[in-house]
Formats: C-alpha cells, structure tokens, sequence
C-alpha cells in the first residue's frame, strides 16, 4: 500500500541521473524516517530494493523527507542499438520503431553500467567500415554477451561476435557487395516464417571463417559459407547481410523475429501513446511559464508547435519570420493555418530586407549558412524580447522556455562512435541562439525520426498540405541558388520550382518522392527561342526517393513529366533557356546542392 502525490519535477539534467521521475511516498519507506536511516540510497533502476516492495529506483533525501522515487518509465519495452559506425546504423533503429518497438542509438563503447540501466529487451550490434582487426576497431565490452539479453549482431556486428567470443574472420575473403541469395539451413526463431531462400543486400569484405564454440551456422550463400549463425542457449544470433535495407525485401520479417520471437516484445510504440505521454511531460515541465516557438513553416516545428499547444493552450506563442528565402507562398500558408486554424498566437515578421542586405555578394555556401543563422538569431532575439516585455506588462509571466523542432538523427550525431562529425553543412537549427536569452528548451520530438513526427502530426489533425510537404533546408532558397543570392534570381527559382511541384501533383507523383526542388545554376548557355539567340540561366530538377534521407536515390520521373516541367519553365519564366535533371544518388552526392 503507499500513498501518491505529484509535485514540479527539478530539471533532471541537474539532480537526478535518469529522466522525469514520478514521487510516492511510500508507508514502507516510512521507517527510513523514523530510524535515520542514511539519506540517500541508490540501486540500479532494473533490480528491487530488498525489503522495499519491489520498487524500483532512488531513495532520495528532499525537503526533509525520504521519498522513495518509482520510475514512470519513459519506455516500457527498449531495444539498444549499438553505432560501431555503420551507414545504415539509423535505419536499424527506425526499422525497429516501424515494428511498435522503441529502439534507441548509442555509441558502441556505451558503459555496461548504463546499458543495465536502460535494461533494454535485446542488443543490436551496427554494421561498420572497419575491419574487426584493424588497429582502432571499434570493439564493445565483451561482458555484453553475458547480460543474458538476446544480440542481433549485423554484418561487422556478426564478424566482432565471432572474433570476441572466439571465432575466426577471414580478412582476405573476397569482397561481396549487392544482391545474394541466402540459403536458409534452420527455419525456426530468427528465419521463423521464411521459404528456403531470400534475396539479401551484402557490404562487407570480411567473413567468417570459424563459427566461435557454442554456436552453429543457420544459412549460407555461395561465396559465403557461414552467412548466419546463433548461440540458442545464449540467443546471441549474427547475420552477414543487412535486413534493414529495402534491398532486402525479407528483412523487416527477420528483424520482427529478433524483436518478437527472440526478445518477446509486444509492441507499445505508438503514435498516440507518444501524444498523451509528451503532452503530459510537457505540461509538467512547462508548468505556467511560457513557451516561444520559432515557426519555420516546416513540418517539424508546425507538429511541435500544434502538440506544445494541446498540452498549454494559450501559454504558447509563435514567431515566423519570413526571410525571403522561403518557397511560394510558404508565409501566408503557415499565418493562415497557424492563426486562422489552429488559433495560436502567432508574430508575424517580414525579415526579408535584413537577410537579403547581409547575404549581399555572399557565394561560399557554408559562409551562408551562418549568415542566415546569425541574422535569424538577431531577429529573433529581438522579437523574442519585444514579446517578452509585453506579457510582463500584461502580467502573464515571462517565456522561459524555446520549443524547437529538434529530432532524433540530430541528436545522435554527436554520439556516433566517431565522436562529433565531421561538419558537411552546419545544422540550422535554432540551438545556436545566445546564452544571454536564457532560455530553457522543449524538445518534444528529439526521440522520433520525420516520418514518426509526421505521424504525429495526422494525428493532431494537422492539414496534409502541411504534414506532406517534402522537407525544406533551414537556410531555404540561399542554398538552392548556387552563387550570390539577389532578388531578381530568388524569384526566378521561387516560380521554377512551384512549376517542377505543380507538374509533380498533377502526374500524381508528389507523395511518392520524398523531395523535389529546383536548382539556379550561375551557368548561362547558348540557346535559341524564336528567331533570336539567347544567352540565359539554367535551372537543374532535383527529385529524390527515401525512406528518411540518410540515403536516397535519384526519383525516376517519367520523361514526359520532366518534358511538361521543362516546356513550361522556359517558356513561361524569362531568363531561363535550359533545364537539367540531376541523376545522382546519396551518397556519394547530397540531396541539396549546398
């Protein structure tokens, strides 16, 4: 029996090691009370205090009371995925969150102290570009497999199983890149529901050569004659290929194996459950401070802004700052919406003279990236302290709090085991404002990927012209128009790209490509347009299919659309006389061209 009460949770950061805690003053904890037993003491929030009813937790010490601390878990059912830095090692973690299954990312030197902490479900070891016998090899505890959690160890994942536990991989086999067919030996837990063969996507030039003792081969191909192995007793199982790929096309049923069959999981991730848990935190969080949120027009900060709003209603308030670098129309879609709709208060600022001033002659597109950051910061900030003196005067409190639309891969990308990337672009996000404004952040989506928070969003009921709209870089059209950004060529690809979206609609391609754009080369050619040659601009059409942008593939676009989208680009825009389709894939290139 125990008596219940809640109270404002301290900022976790600061106080407790793990995340929001939910306080219950427990009559067995009473005697810790009465008889002076020591203030503090701590326990692994997996196992059960002895003699403290099987609670788990901290017993702390505040404001002169011992509270035994039960944890609300964040999440009932984990899967952990370890980074030895694989390219696919994202796609790992969302084909496991497709399933219902909440999966997260950590390095692969993550601490066994933490990894009993999380007391995830089952342990999935990352594909790598190393070799297990390279110097630096990224190589985790071997204490690992005696936690008596069940590992799925992928493509290096299997070869550093093997060469932990005692195996032999071969670093002269021939390398195997591409489709195989895989020939299935054992057809029960991890191949459950297969026929005798699948087609499977390798990427590696090791292989294993000597299964380690207690283990047994479960498929093979012809180059690889051990391609699968498991340890039943131990439920340890390595795979050579990639199951997490669409190359793979069997692979999402070999992972609800693992998931469901090997580590019993039920599947409790869901979009709605995430809804009511996030909205509740954020409540609890925010208590009635306010909440500013810089509205880009994008679909992360719209879906934050409707699901912040649901949780503290009017406590929320909105800026969006148009910079001129925004695609047709996009300002007066988002005003519309946000304000009309959704009723959120919202400030509206036409910015575009400041940014267009500052990005004067600027051509180095890193160099613009921060010029667009830096001038969003100041316009922000000074919005944000005009809004800040008006609810004082009001005498509604000030805003303590910034909501930011910051997902999962951004979050992750500075705990790859490469440690901090190298910078490609310089995130846009709105992380960088001063420490001077003070603000506290909410973040309510730093544990979903895009298509998650899309989800999310239908789920709010946000229109789909806003949830559908394939994702736009923070510095917006700057980066798109390759060279110097004025005006004139701002609206010249602003109406090439609305034609390229317009003929996409139309041919009913649109929400099959993740993203179409238009690109203003600062190429001018030799052309011919009635009985006059031209000398003019040319526009490149980018078009990509992906799952969630860590990789993606030139989207193919039938001719007769890119025809019609060409036709109408030169004819109906002055200044253009050619147009191009950009055919490359990523990697090697990026979506974006800057």
């Amino acid at each position: 029996m125990k008596y219940s009460f809640h109270f404002p949770t301290p900022d976790p950061k600061s106080v407790f090691p793990f995340g929001n805690l939910r306080a219950s003053l427990c009559l067995l904890c009473l005697p810790r009370v009465l008889y002076g037993v020591p203030s503090v003491v701590e326990v692994s929030p997996q196992r059960s205090l002895r003699g403290h009813g099987g609670h788990r937790g901290h017993v702390v010490l505040w404001k002169e009371v011992i509270f035994c601390y039960i944890f609300a878990m964040e999440h009932k059912e984990l899967l952990l995925v370890l980074d030895f830095g694989g390219q696919y090692t994202q796609l790992i973690a969302r084909r496991i969150r497709d399933l219902g299954v909440y999966s997260e990312i950590h390095p692969y030197d993550f601490p066994l102290e933490k990894i009993k902490q999380l007391n995830p479900l089952g342990i999935i070891l990352s594909g790598s570009p190393h070799s297990v016998y390279d110097k630096n090899a990224p190589h985790s505890s071997d204490r690992i497999y005696d936690l008596g959690v069940p590992i799925l160890g992928i493509c290096y994942g299997l070869q550093l199983i093997a060469h932990q536990l005692g195996g032999k991989v071969d670093a002269s086999a021939r390398r195997e890149y591409g489709k195989a067919e895989l020939l299935i030996d054992r057809r029960d837990d991890l191949f459950s529901g297969l026929d005798g063969t699948a087609t499977v996507w390798m990427s590696h030039g090791d292989a294993l050569k000597k299964l380690p003792p207690g283990f047994e081969p479960i498929a093979h191909t012809s180059n690889a004659p051990i391609c699968a192995i498991r340890n039943s007793q131990k439920k340890i199982f390595g795979v050579q290929f990639h199951p997490e790929v669409v190359h793979t096309p069997k692979g999402k049923q070999i992972l609800s194996n693992f998931v469901f069959q090997v580590c019993r999981a039920k599947g409790d991730w869901t979009p709605a459950a995430f809804i009511e848990r996030e909205a509740a935190e954020i409540r609890k969080r925010v208590g009635k401070s306010g909440v500013l949120c810089a509205l880009s027009g994008g679909v992360d900060s719209a879906v934050a802004a409707v699901l912040i709003h649901k949780a503290i209603g009017s406590q929320l308030h909105c800026i969006h700052i148009n910079t001129g670098l925004m695609r047709k129309n996009e300002s007066e879609v988002v005003v519309d919406a946000f304000q009309k709709r959704f009723k959120i208060g919202l400030t509206y600022v036409d910015a575009s003279k400041i940014f267009l001033r500052r990005l004067k002659n600027v051509t180095d597109p890193e160099k613009k990236r921060k010029v667009i950051g830096k001038t969003f910061i100041d316009v922000f900030e000074r919005h944000a302290k005009k809004l800040e003196r008006q609810s004082k005067s009001s005498h509604h409190g000030g805003f303590e709090y910034l909501a930011q639309g910051t997902l999962y891969p951004d979050v992750i990308e500075s705990v790859s085991f490469k440690g901090p990337s190298v910078t490609i672009k310089t995130h846009h996000n709105v992380g960088g404002l001063p420490k001077r404004m003070n603000f506290r952040l909410v973040e309510p989506f730093r544990e979903l990927f895009k298509d998650e928070v899309r989800e999310v969003g239908r789920r709010l009921g946000l229109p789909e012209e806003l949830i559908g709209r394939h994702p736009f870089p923070g510095p917006g059209l700057a980066v798109r128009l390759l060279g110097s950004v004025e005006k004139p060529k701002l609206e010249l690809l602003r109406e090439a790209d609305e034609i390229f979206i317009e003929e996409i609609r139309k041919a009913g391609l649109y929400d099959e490509i993740w993203q179409a754009f238009a690109v203003l080369l600062p190429v001018r050619s030799v052309g011919v347009m009635g009985d006059g040659r031209t000398y003019e601009s040319t526009i490149a059409l980018r078009a990509v299919t992906s799952v969630d942008g860590m990789t993606a593939d030139w989207a193919r676009i039938p001719p007769e659309v890119l025809a019609s989208a060409s036709n109408r680009i030169i004819n109906e825009l002055r200044g253009v006389n050619r147009v191009v389709y950009d055919i490359s894939s990523k990697p090697p290139a990026t979506i974006e061209w800057e």
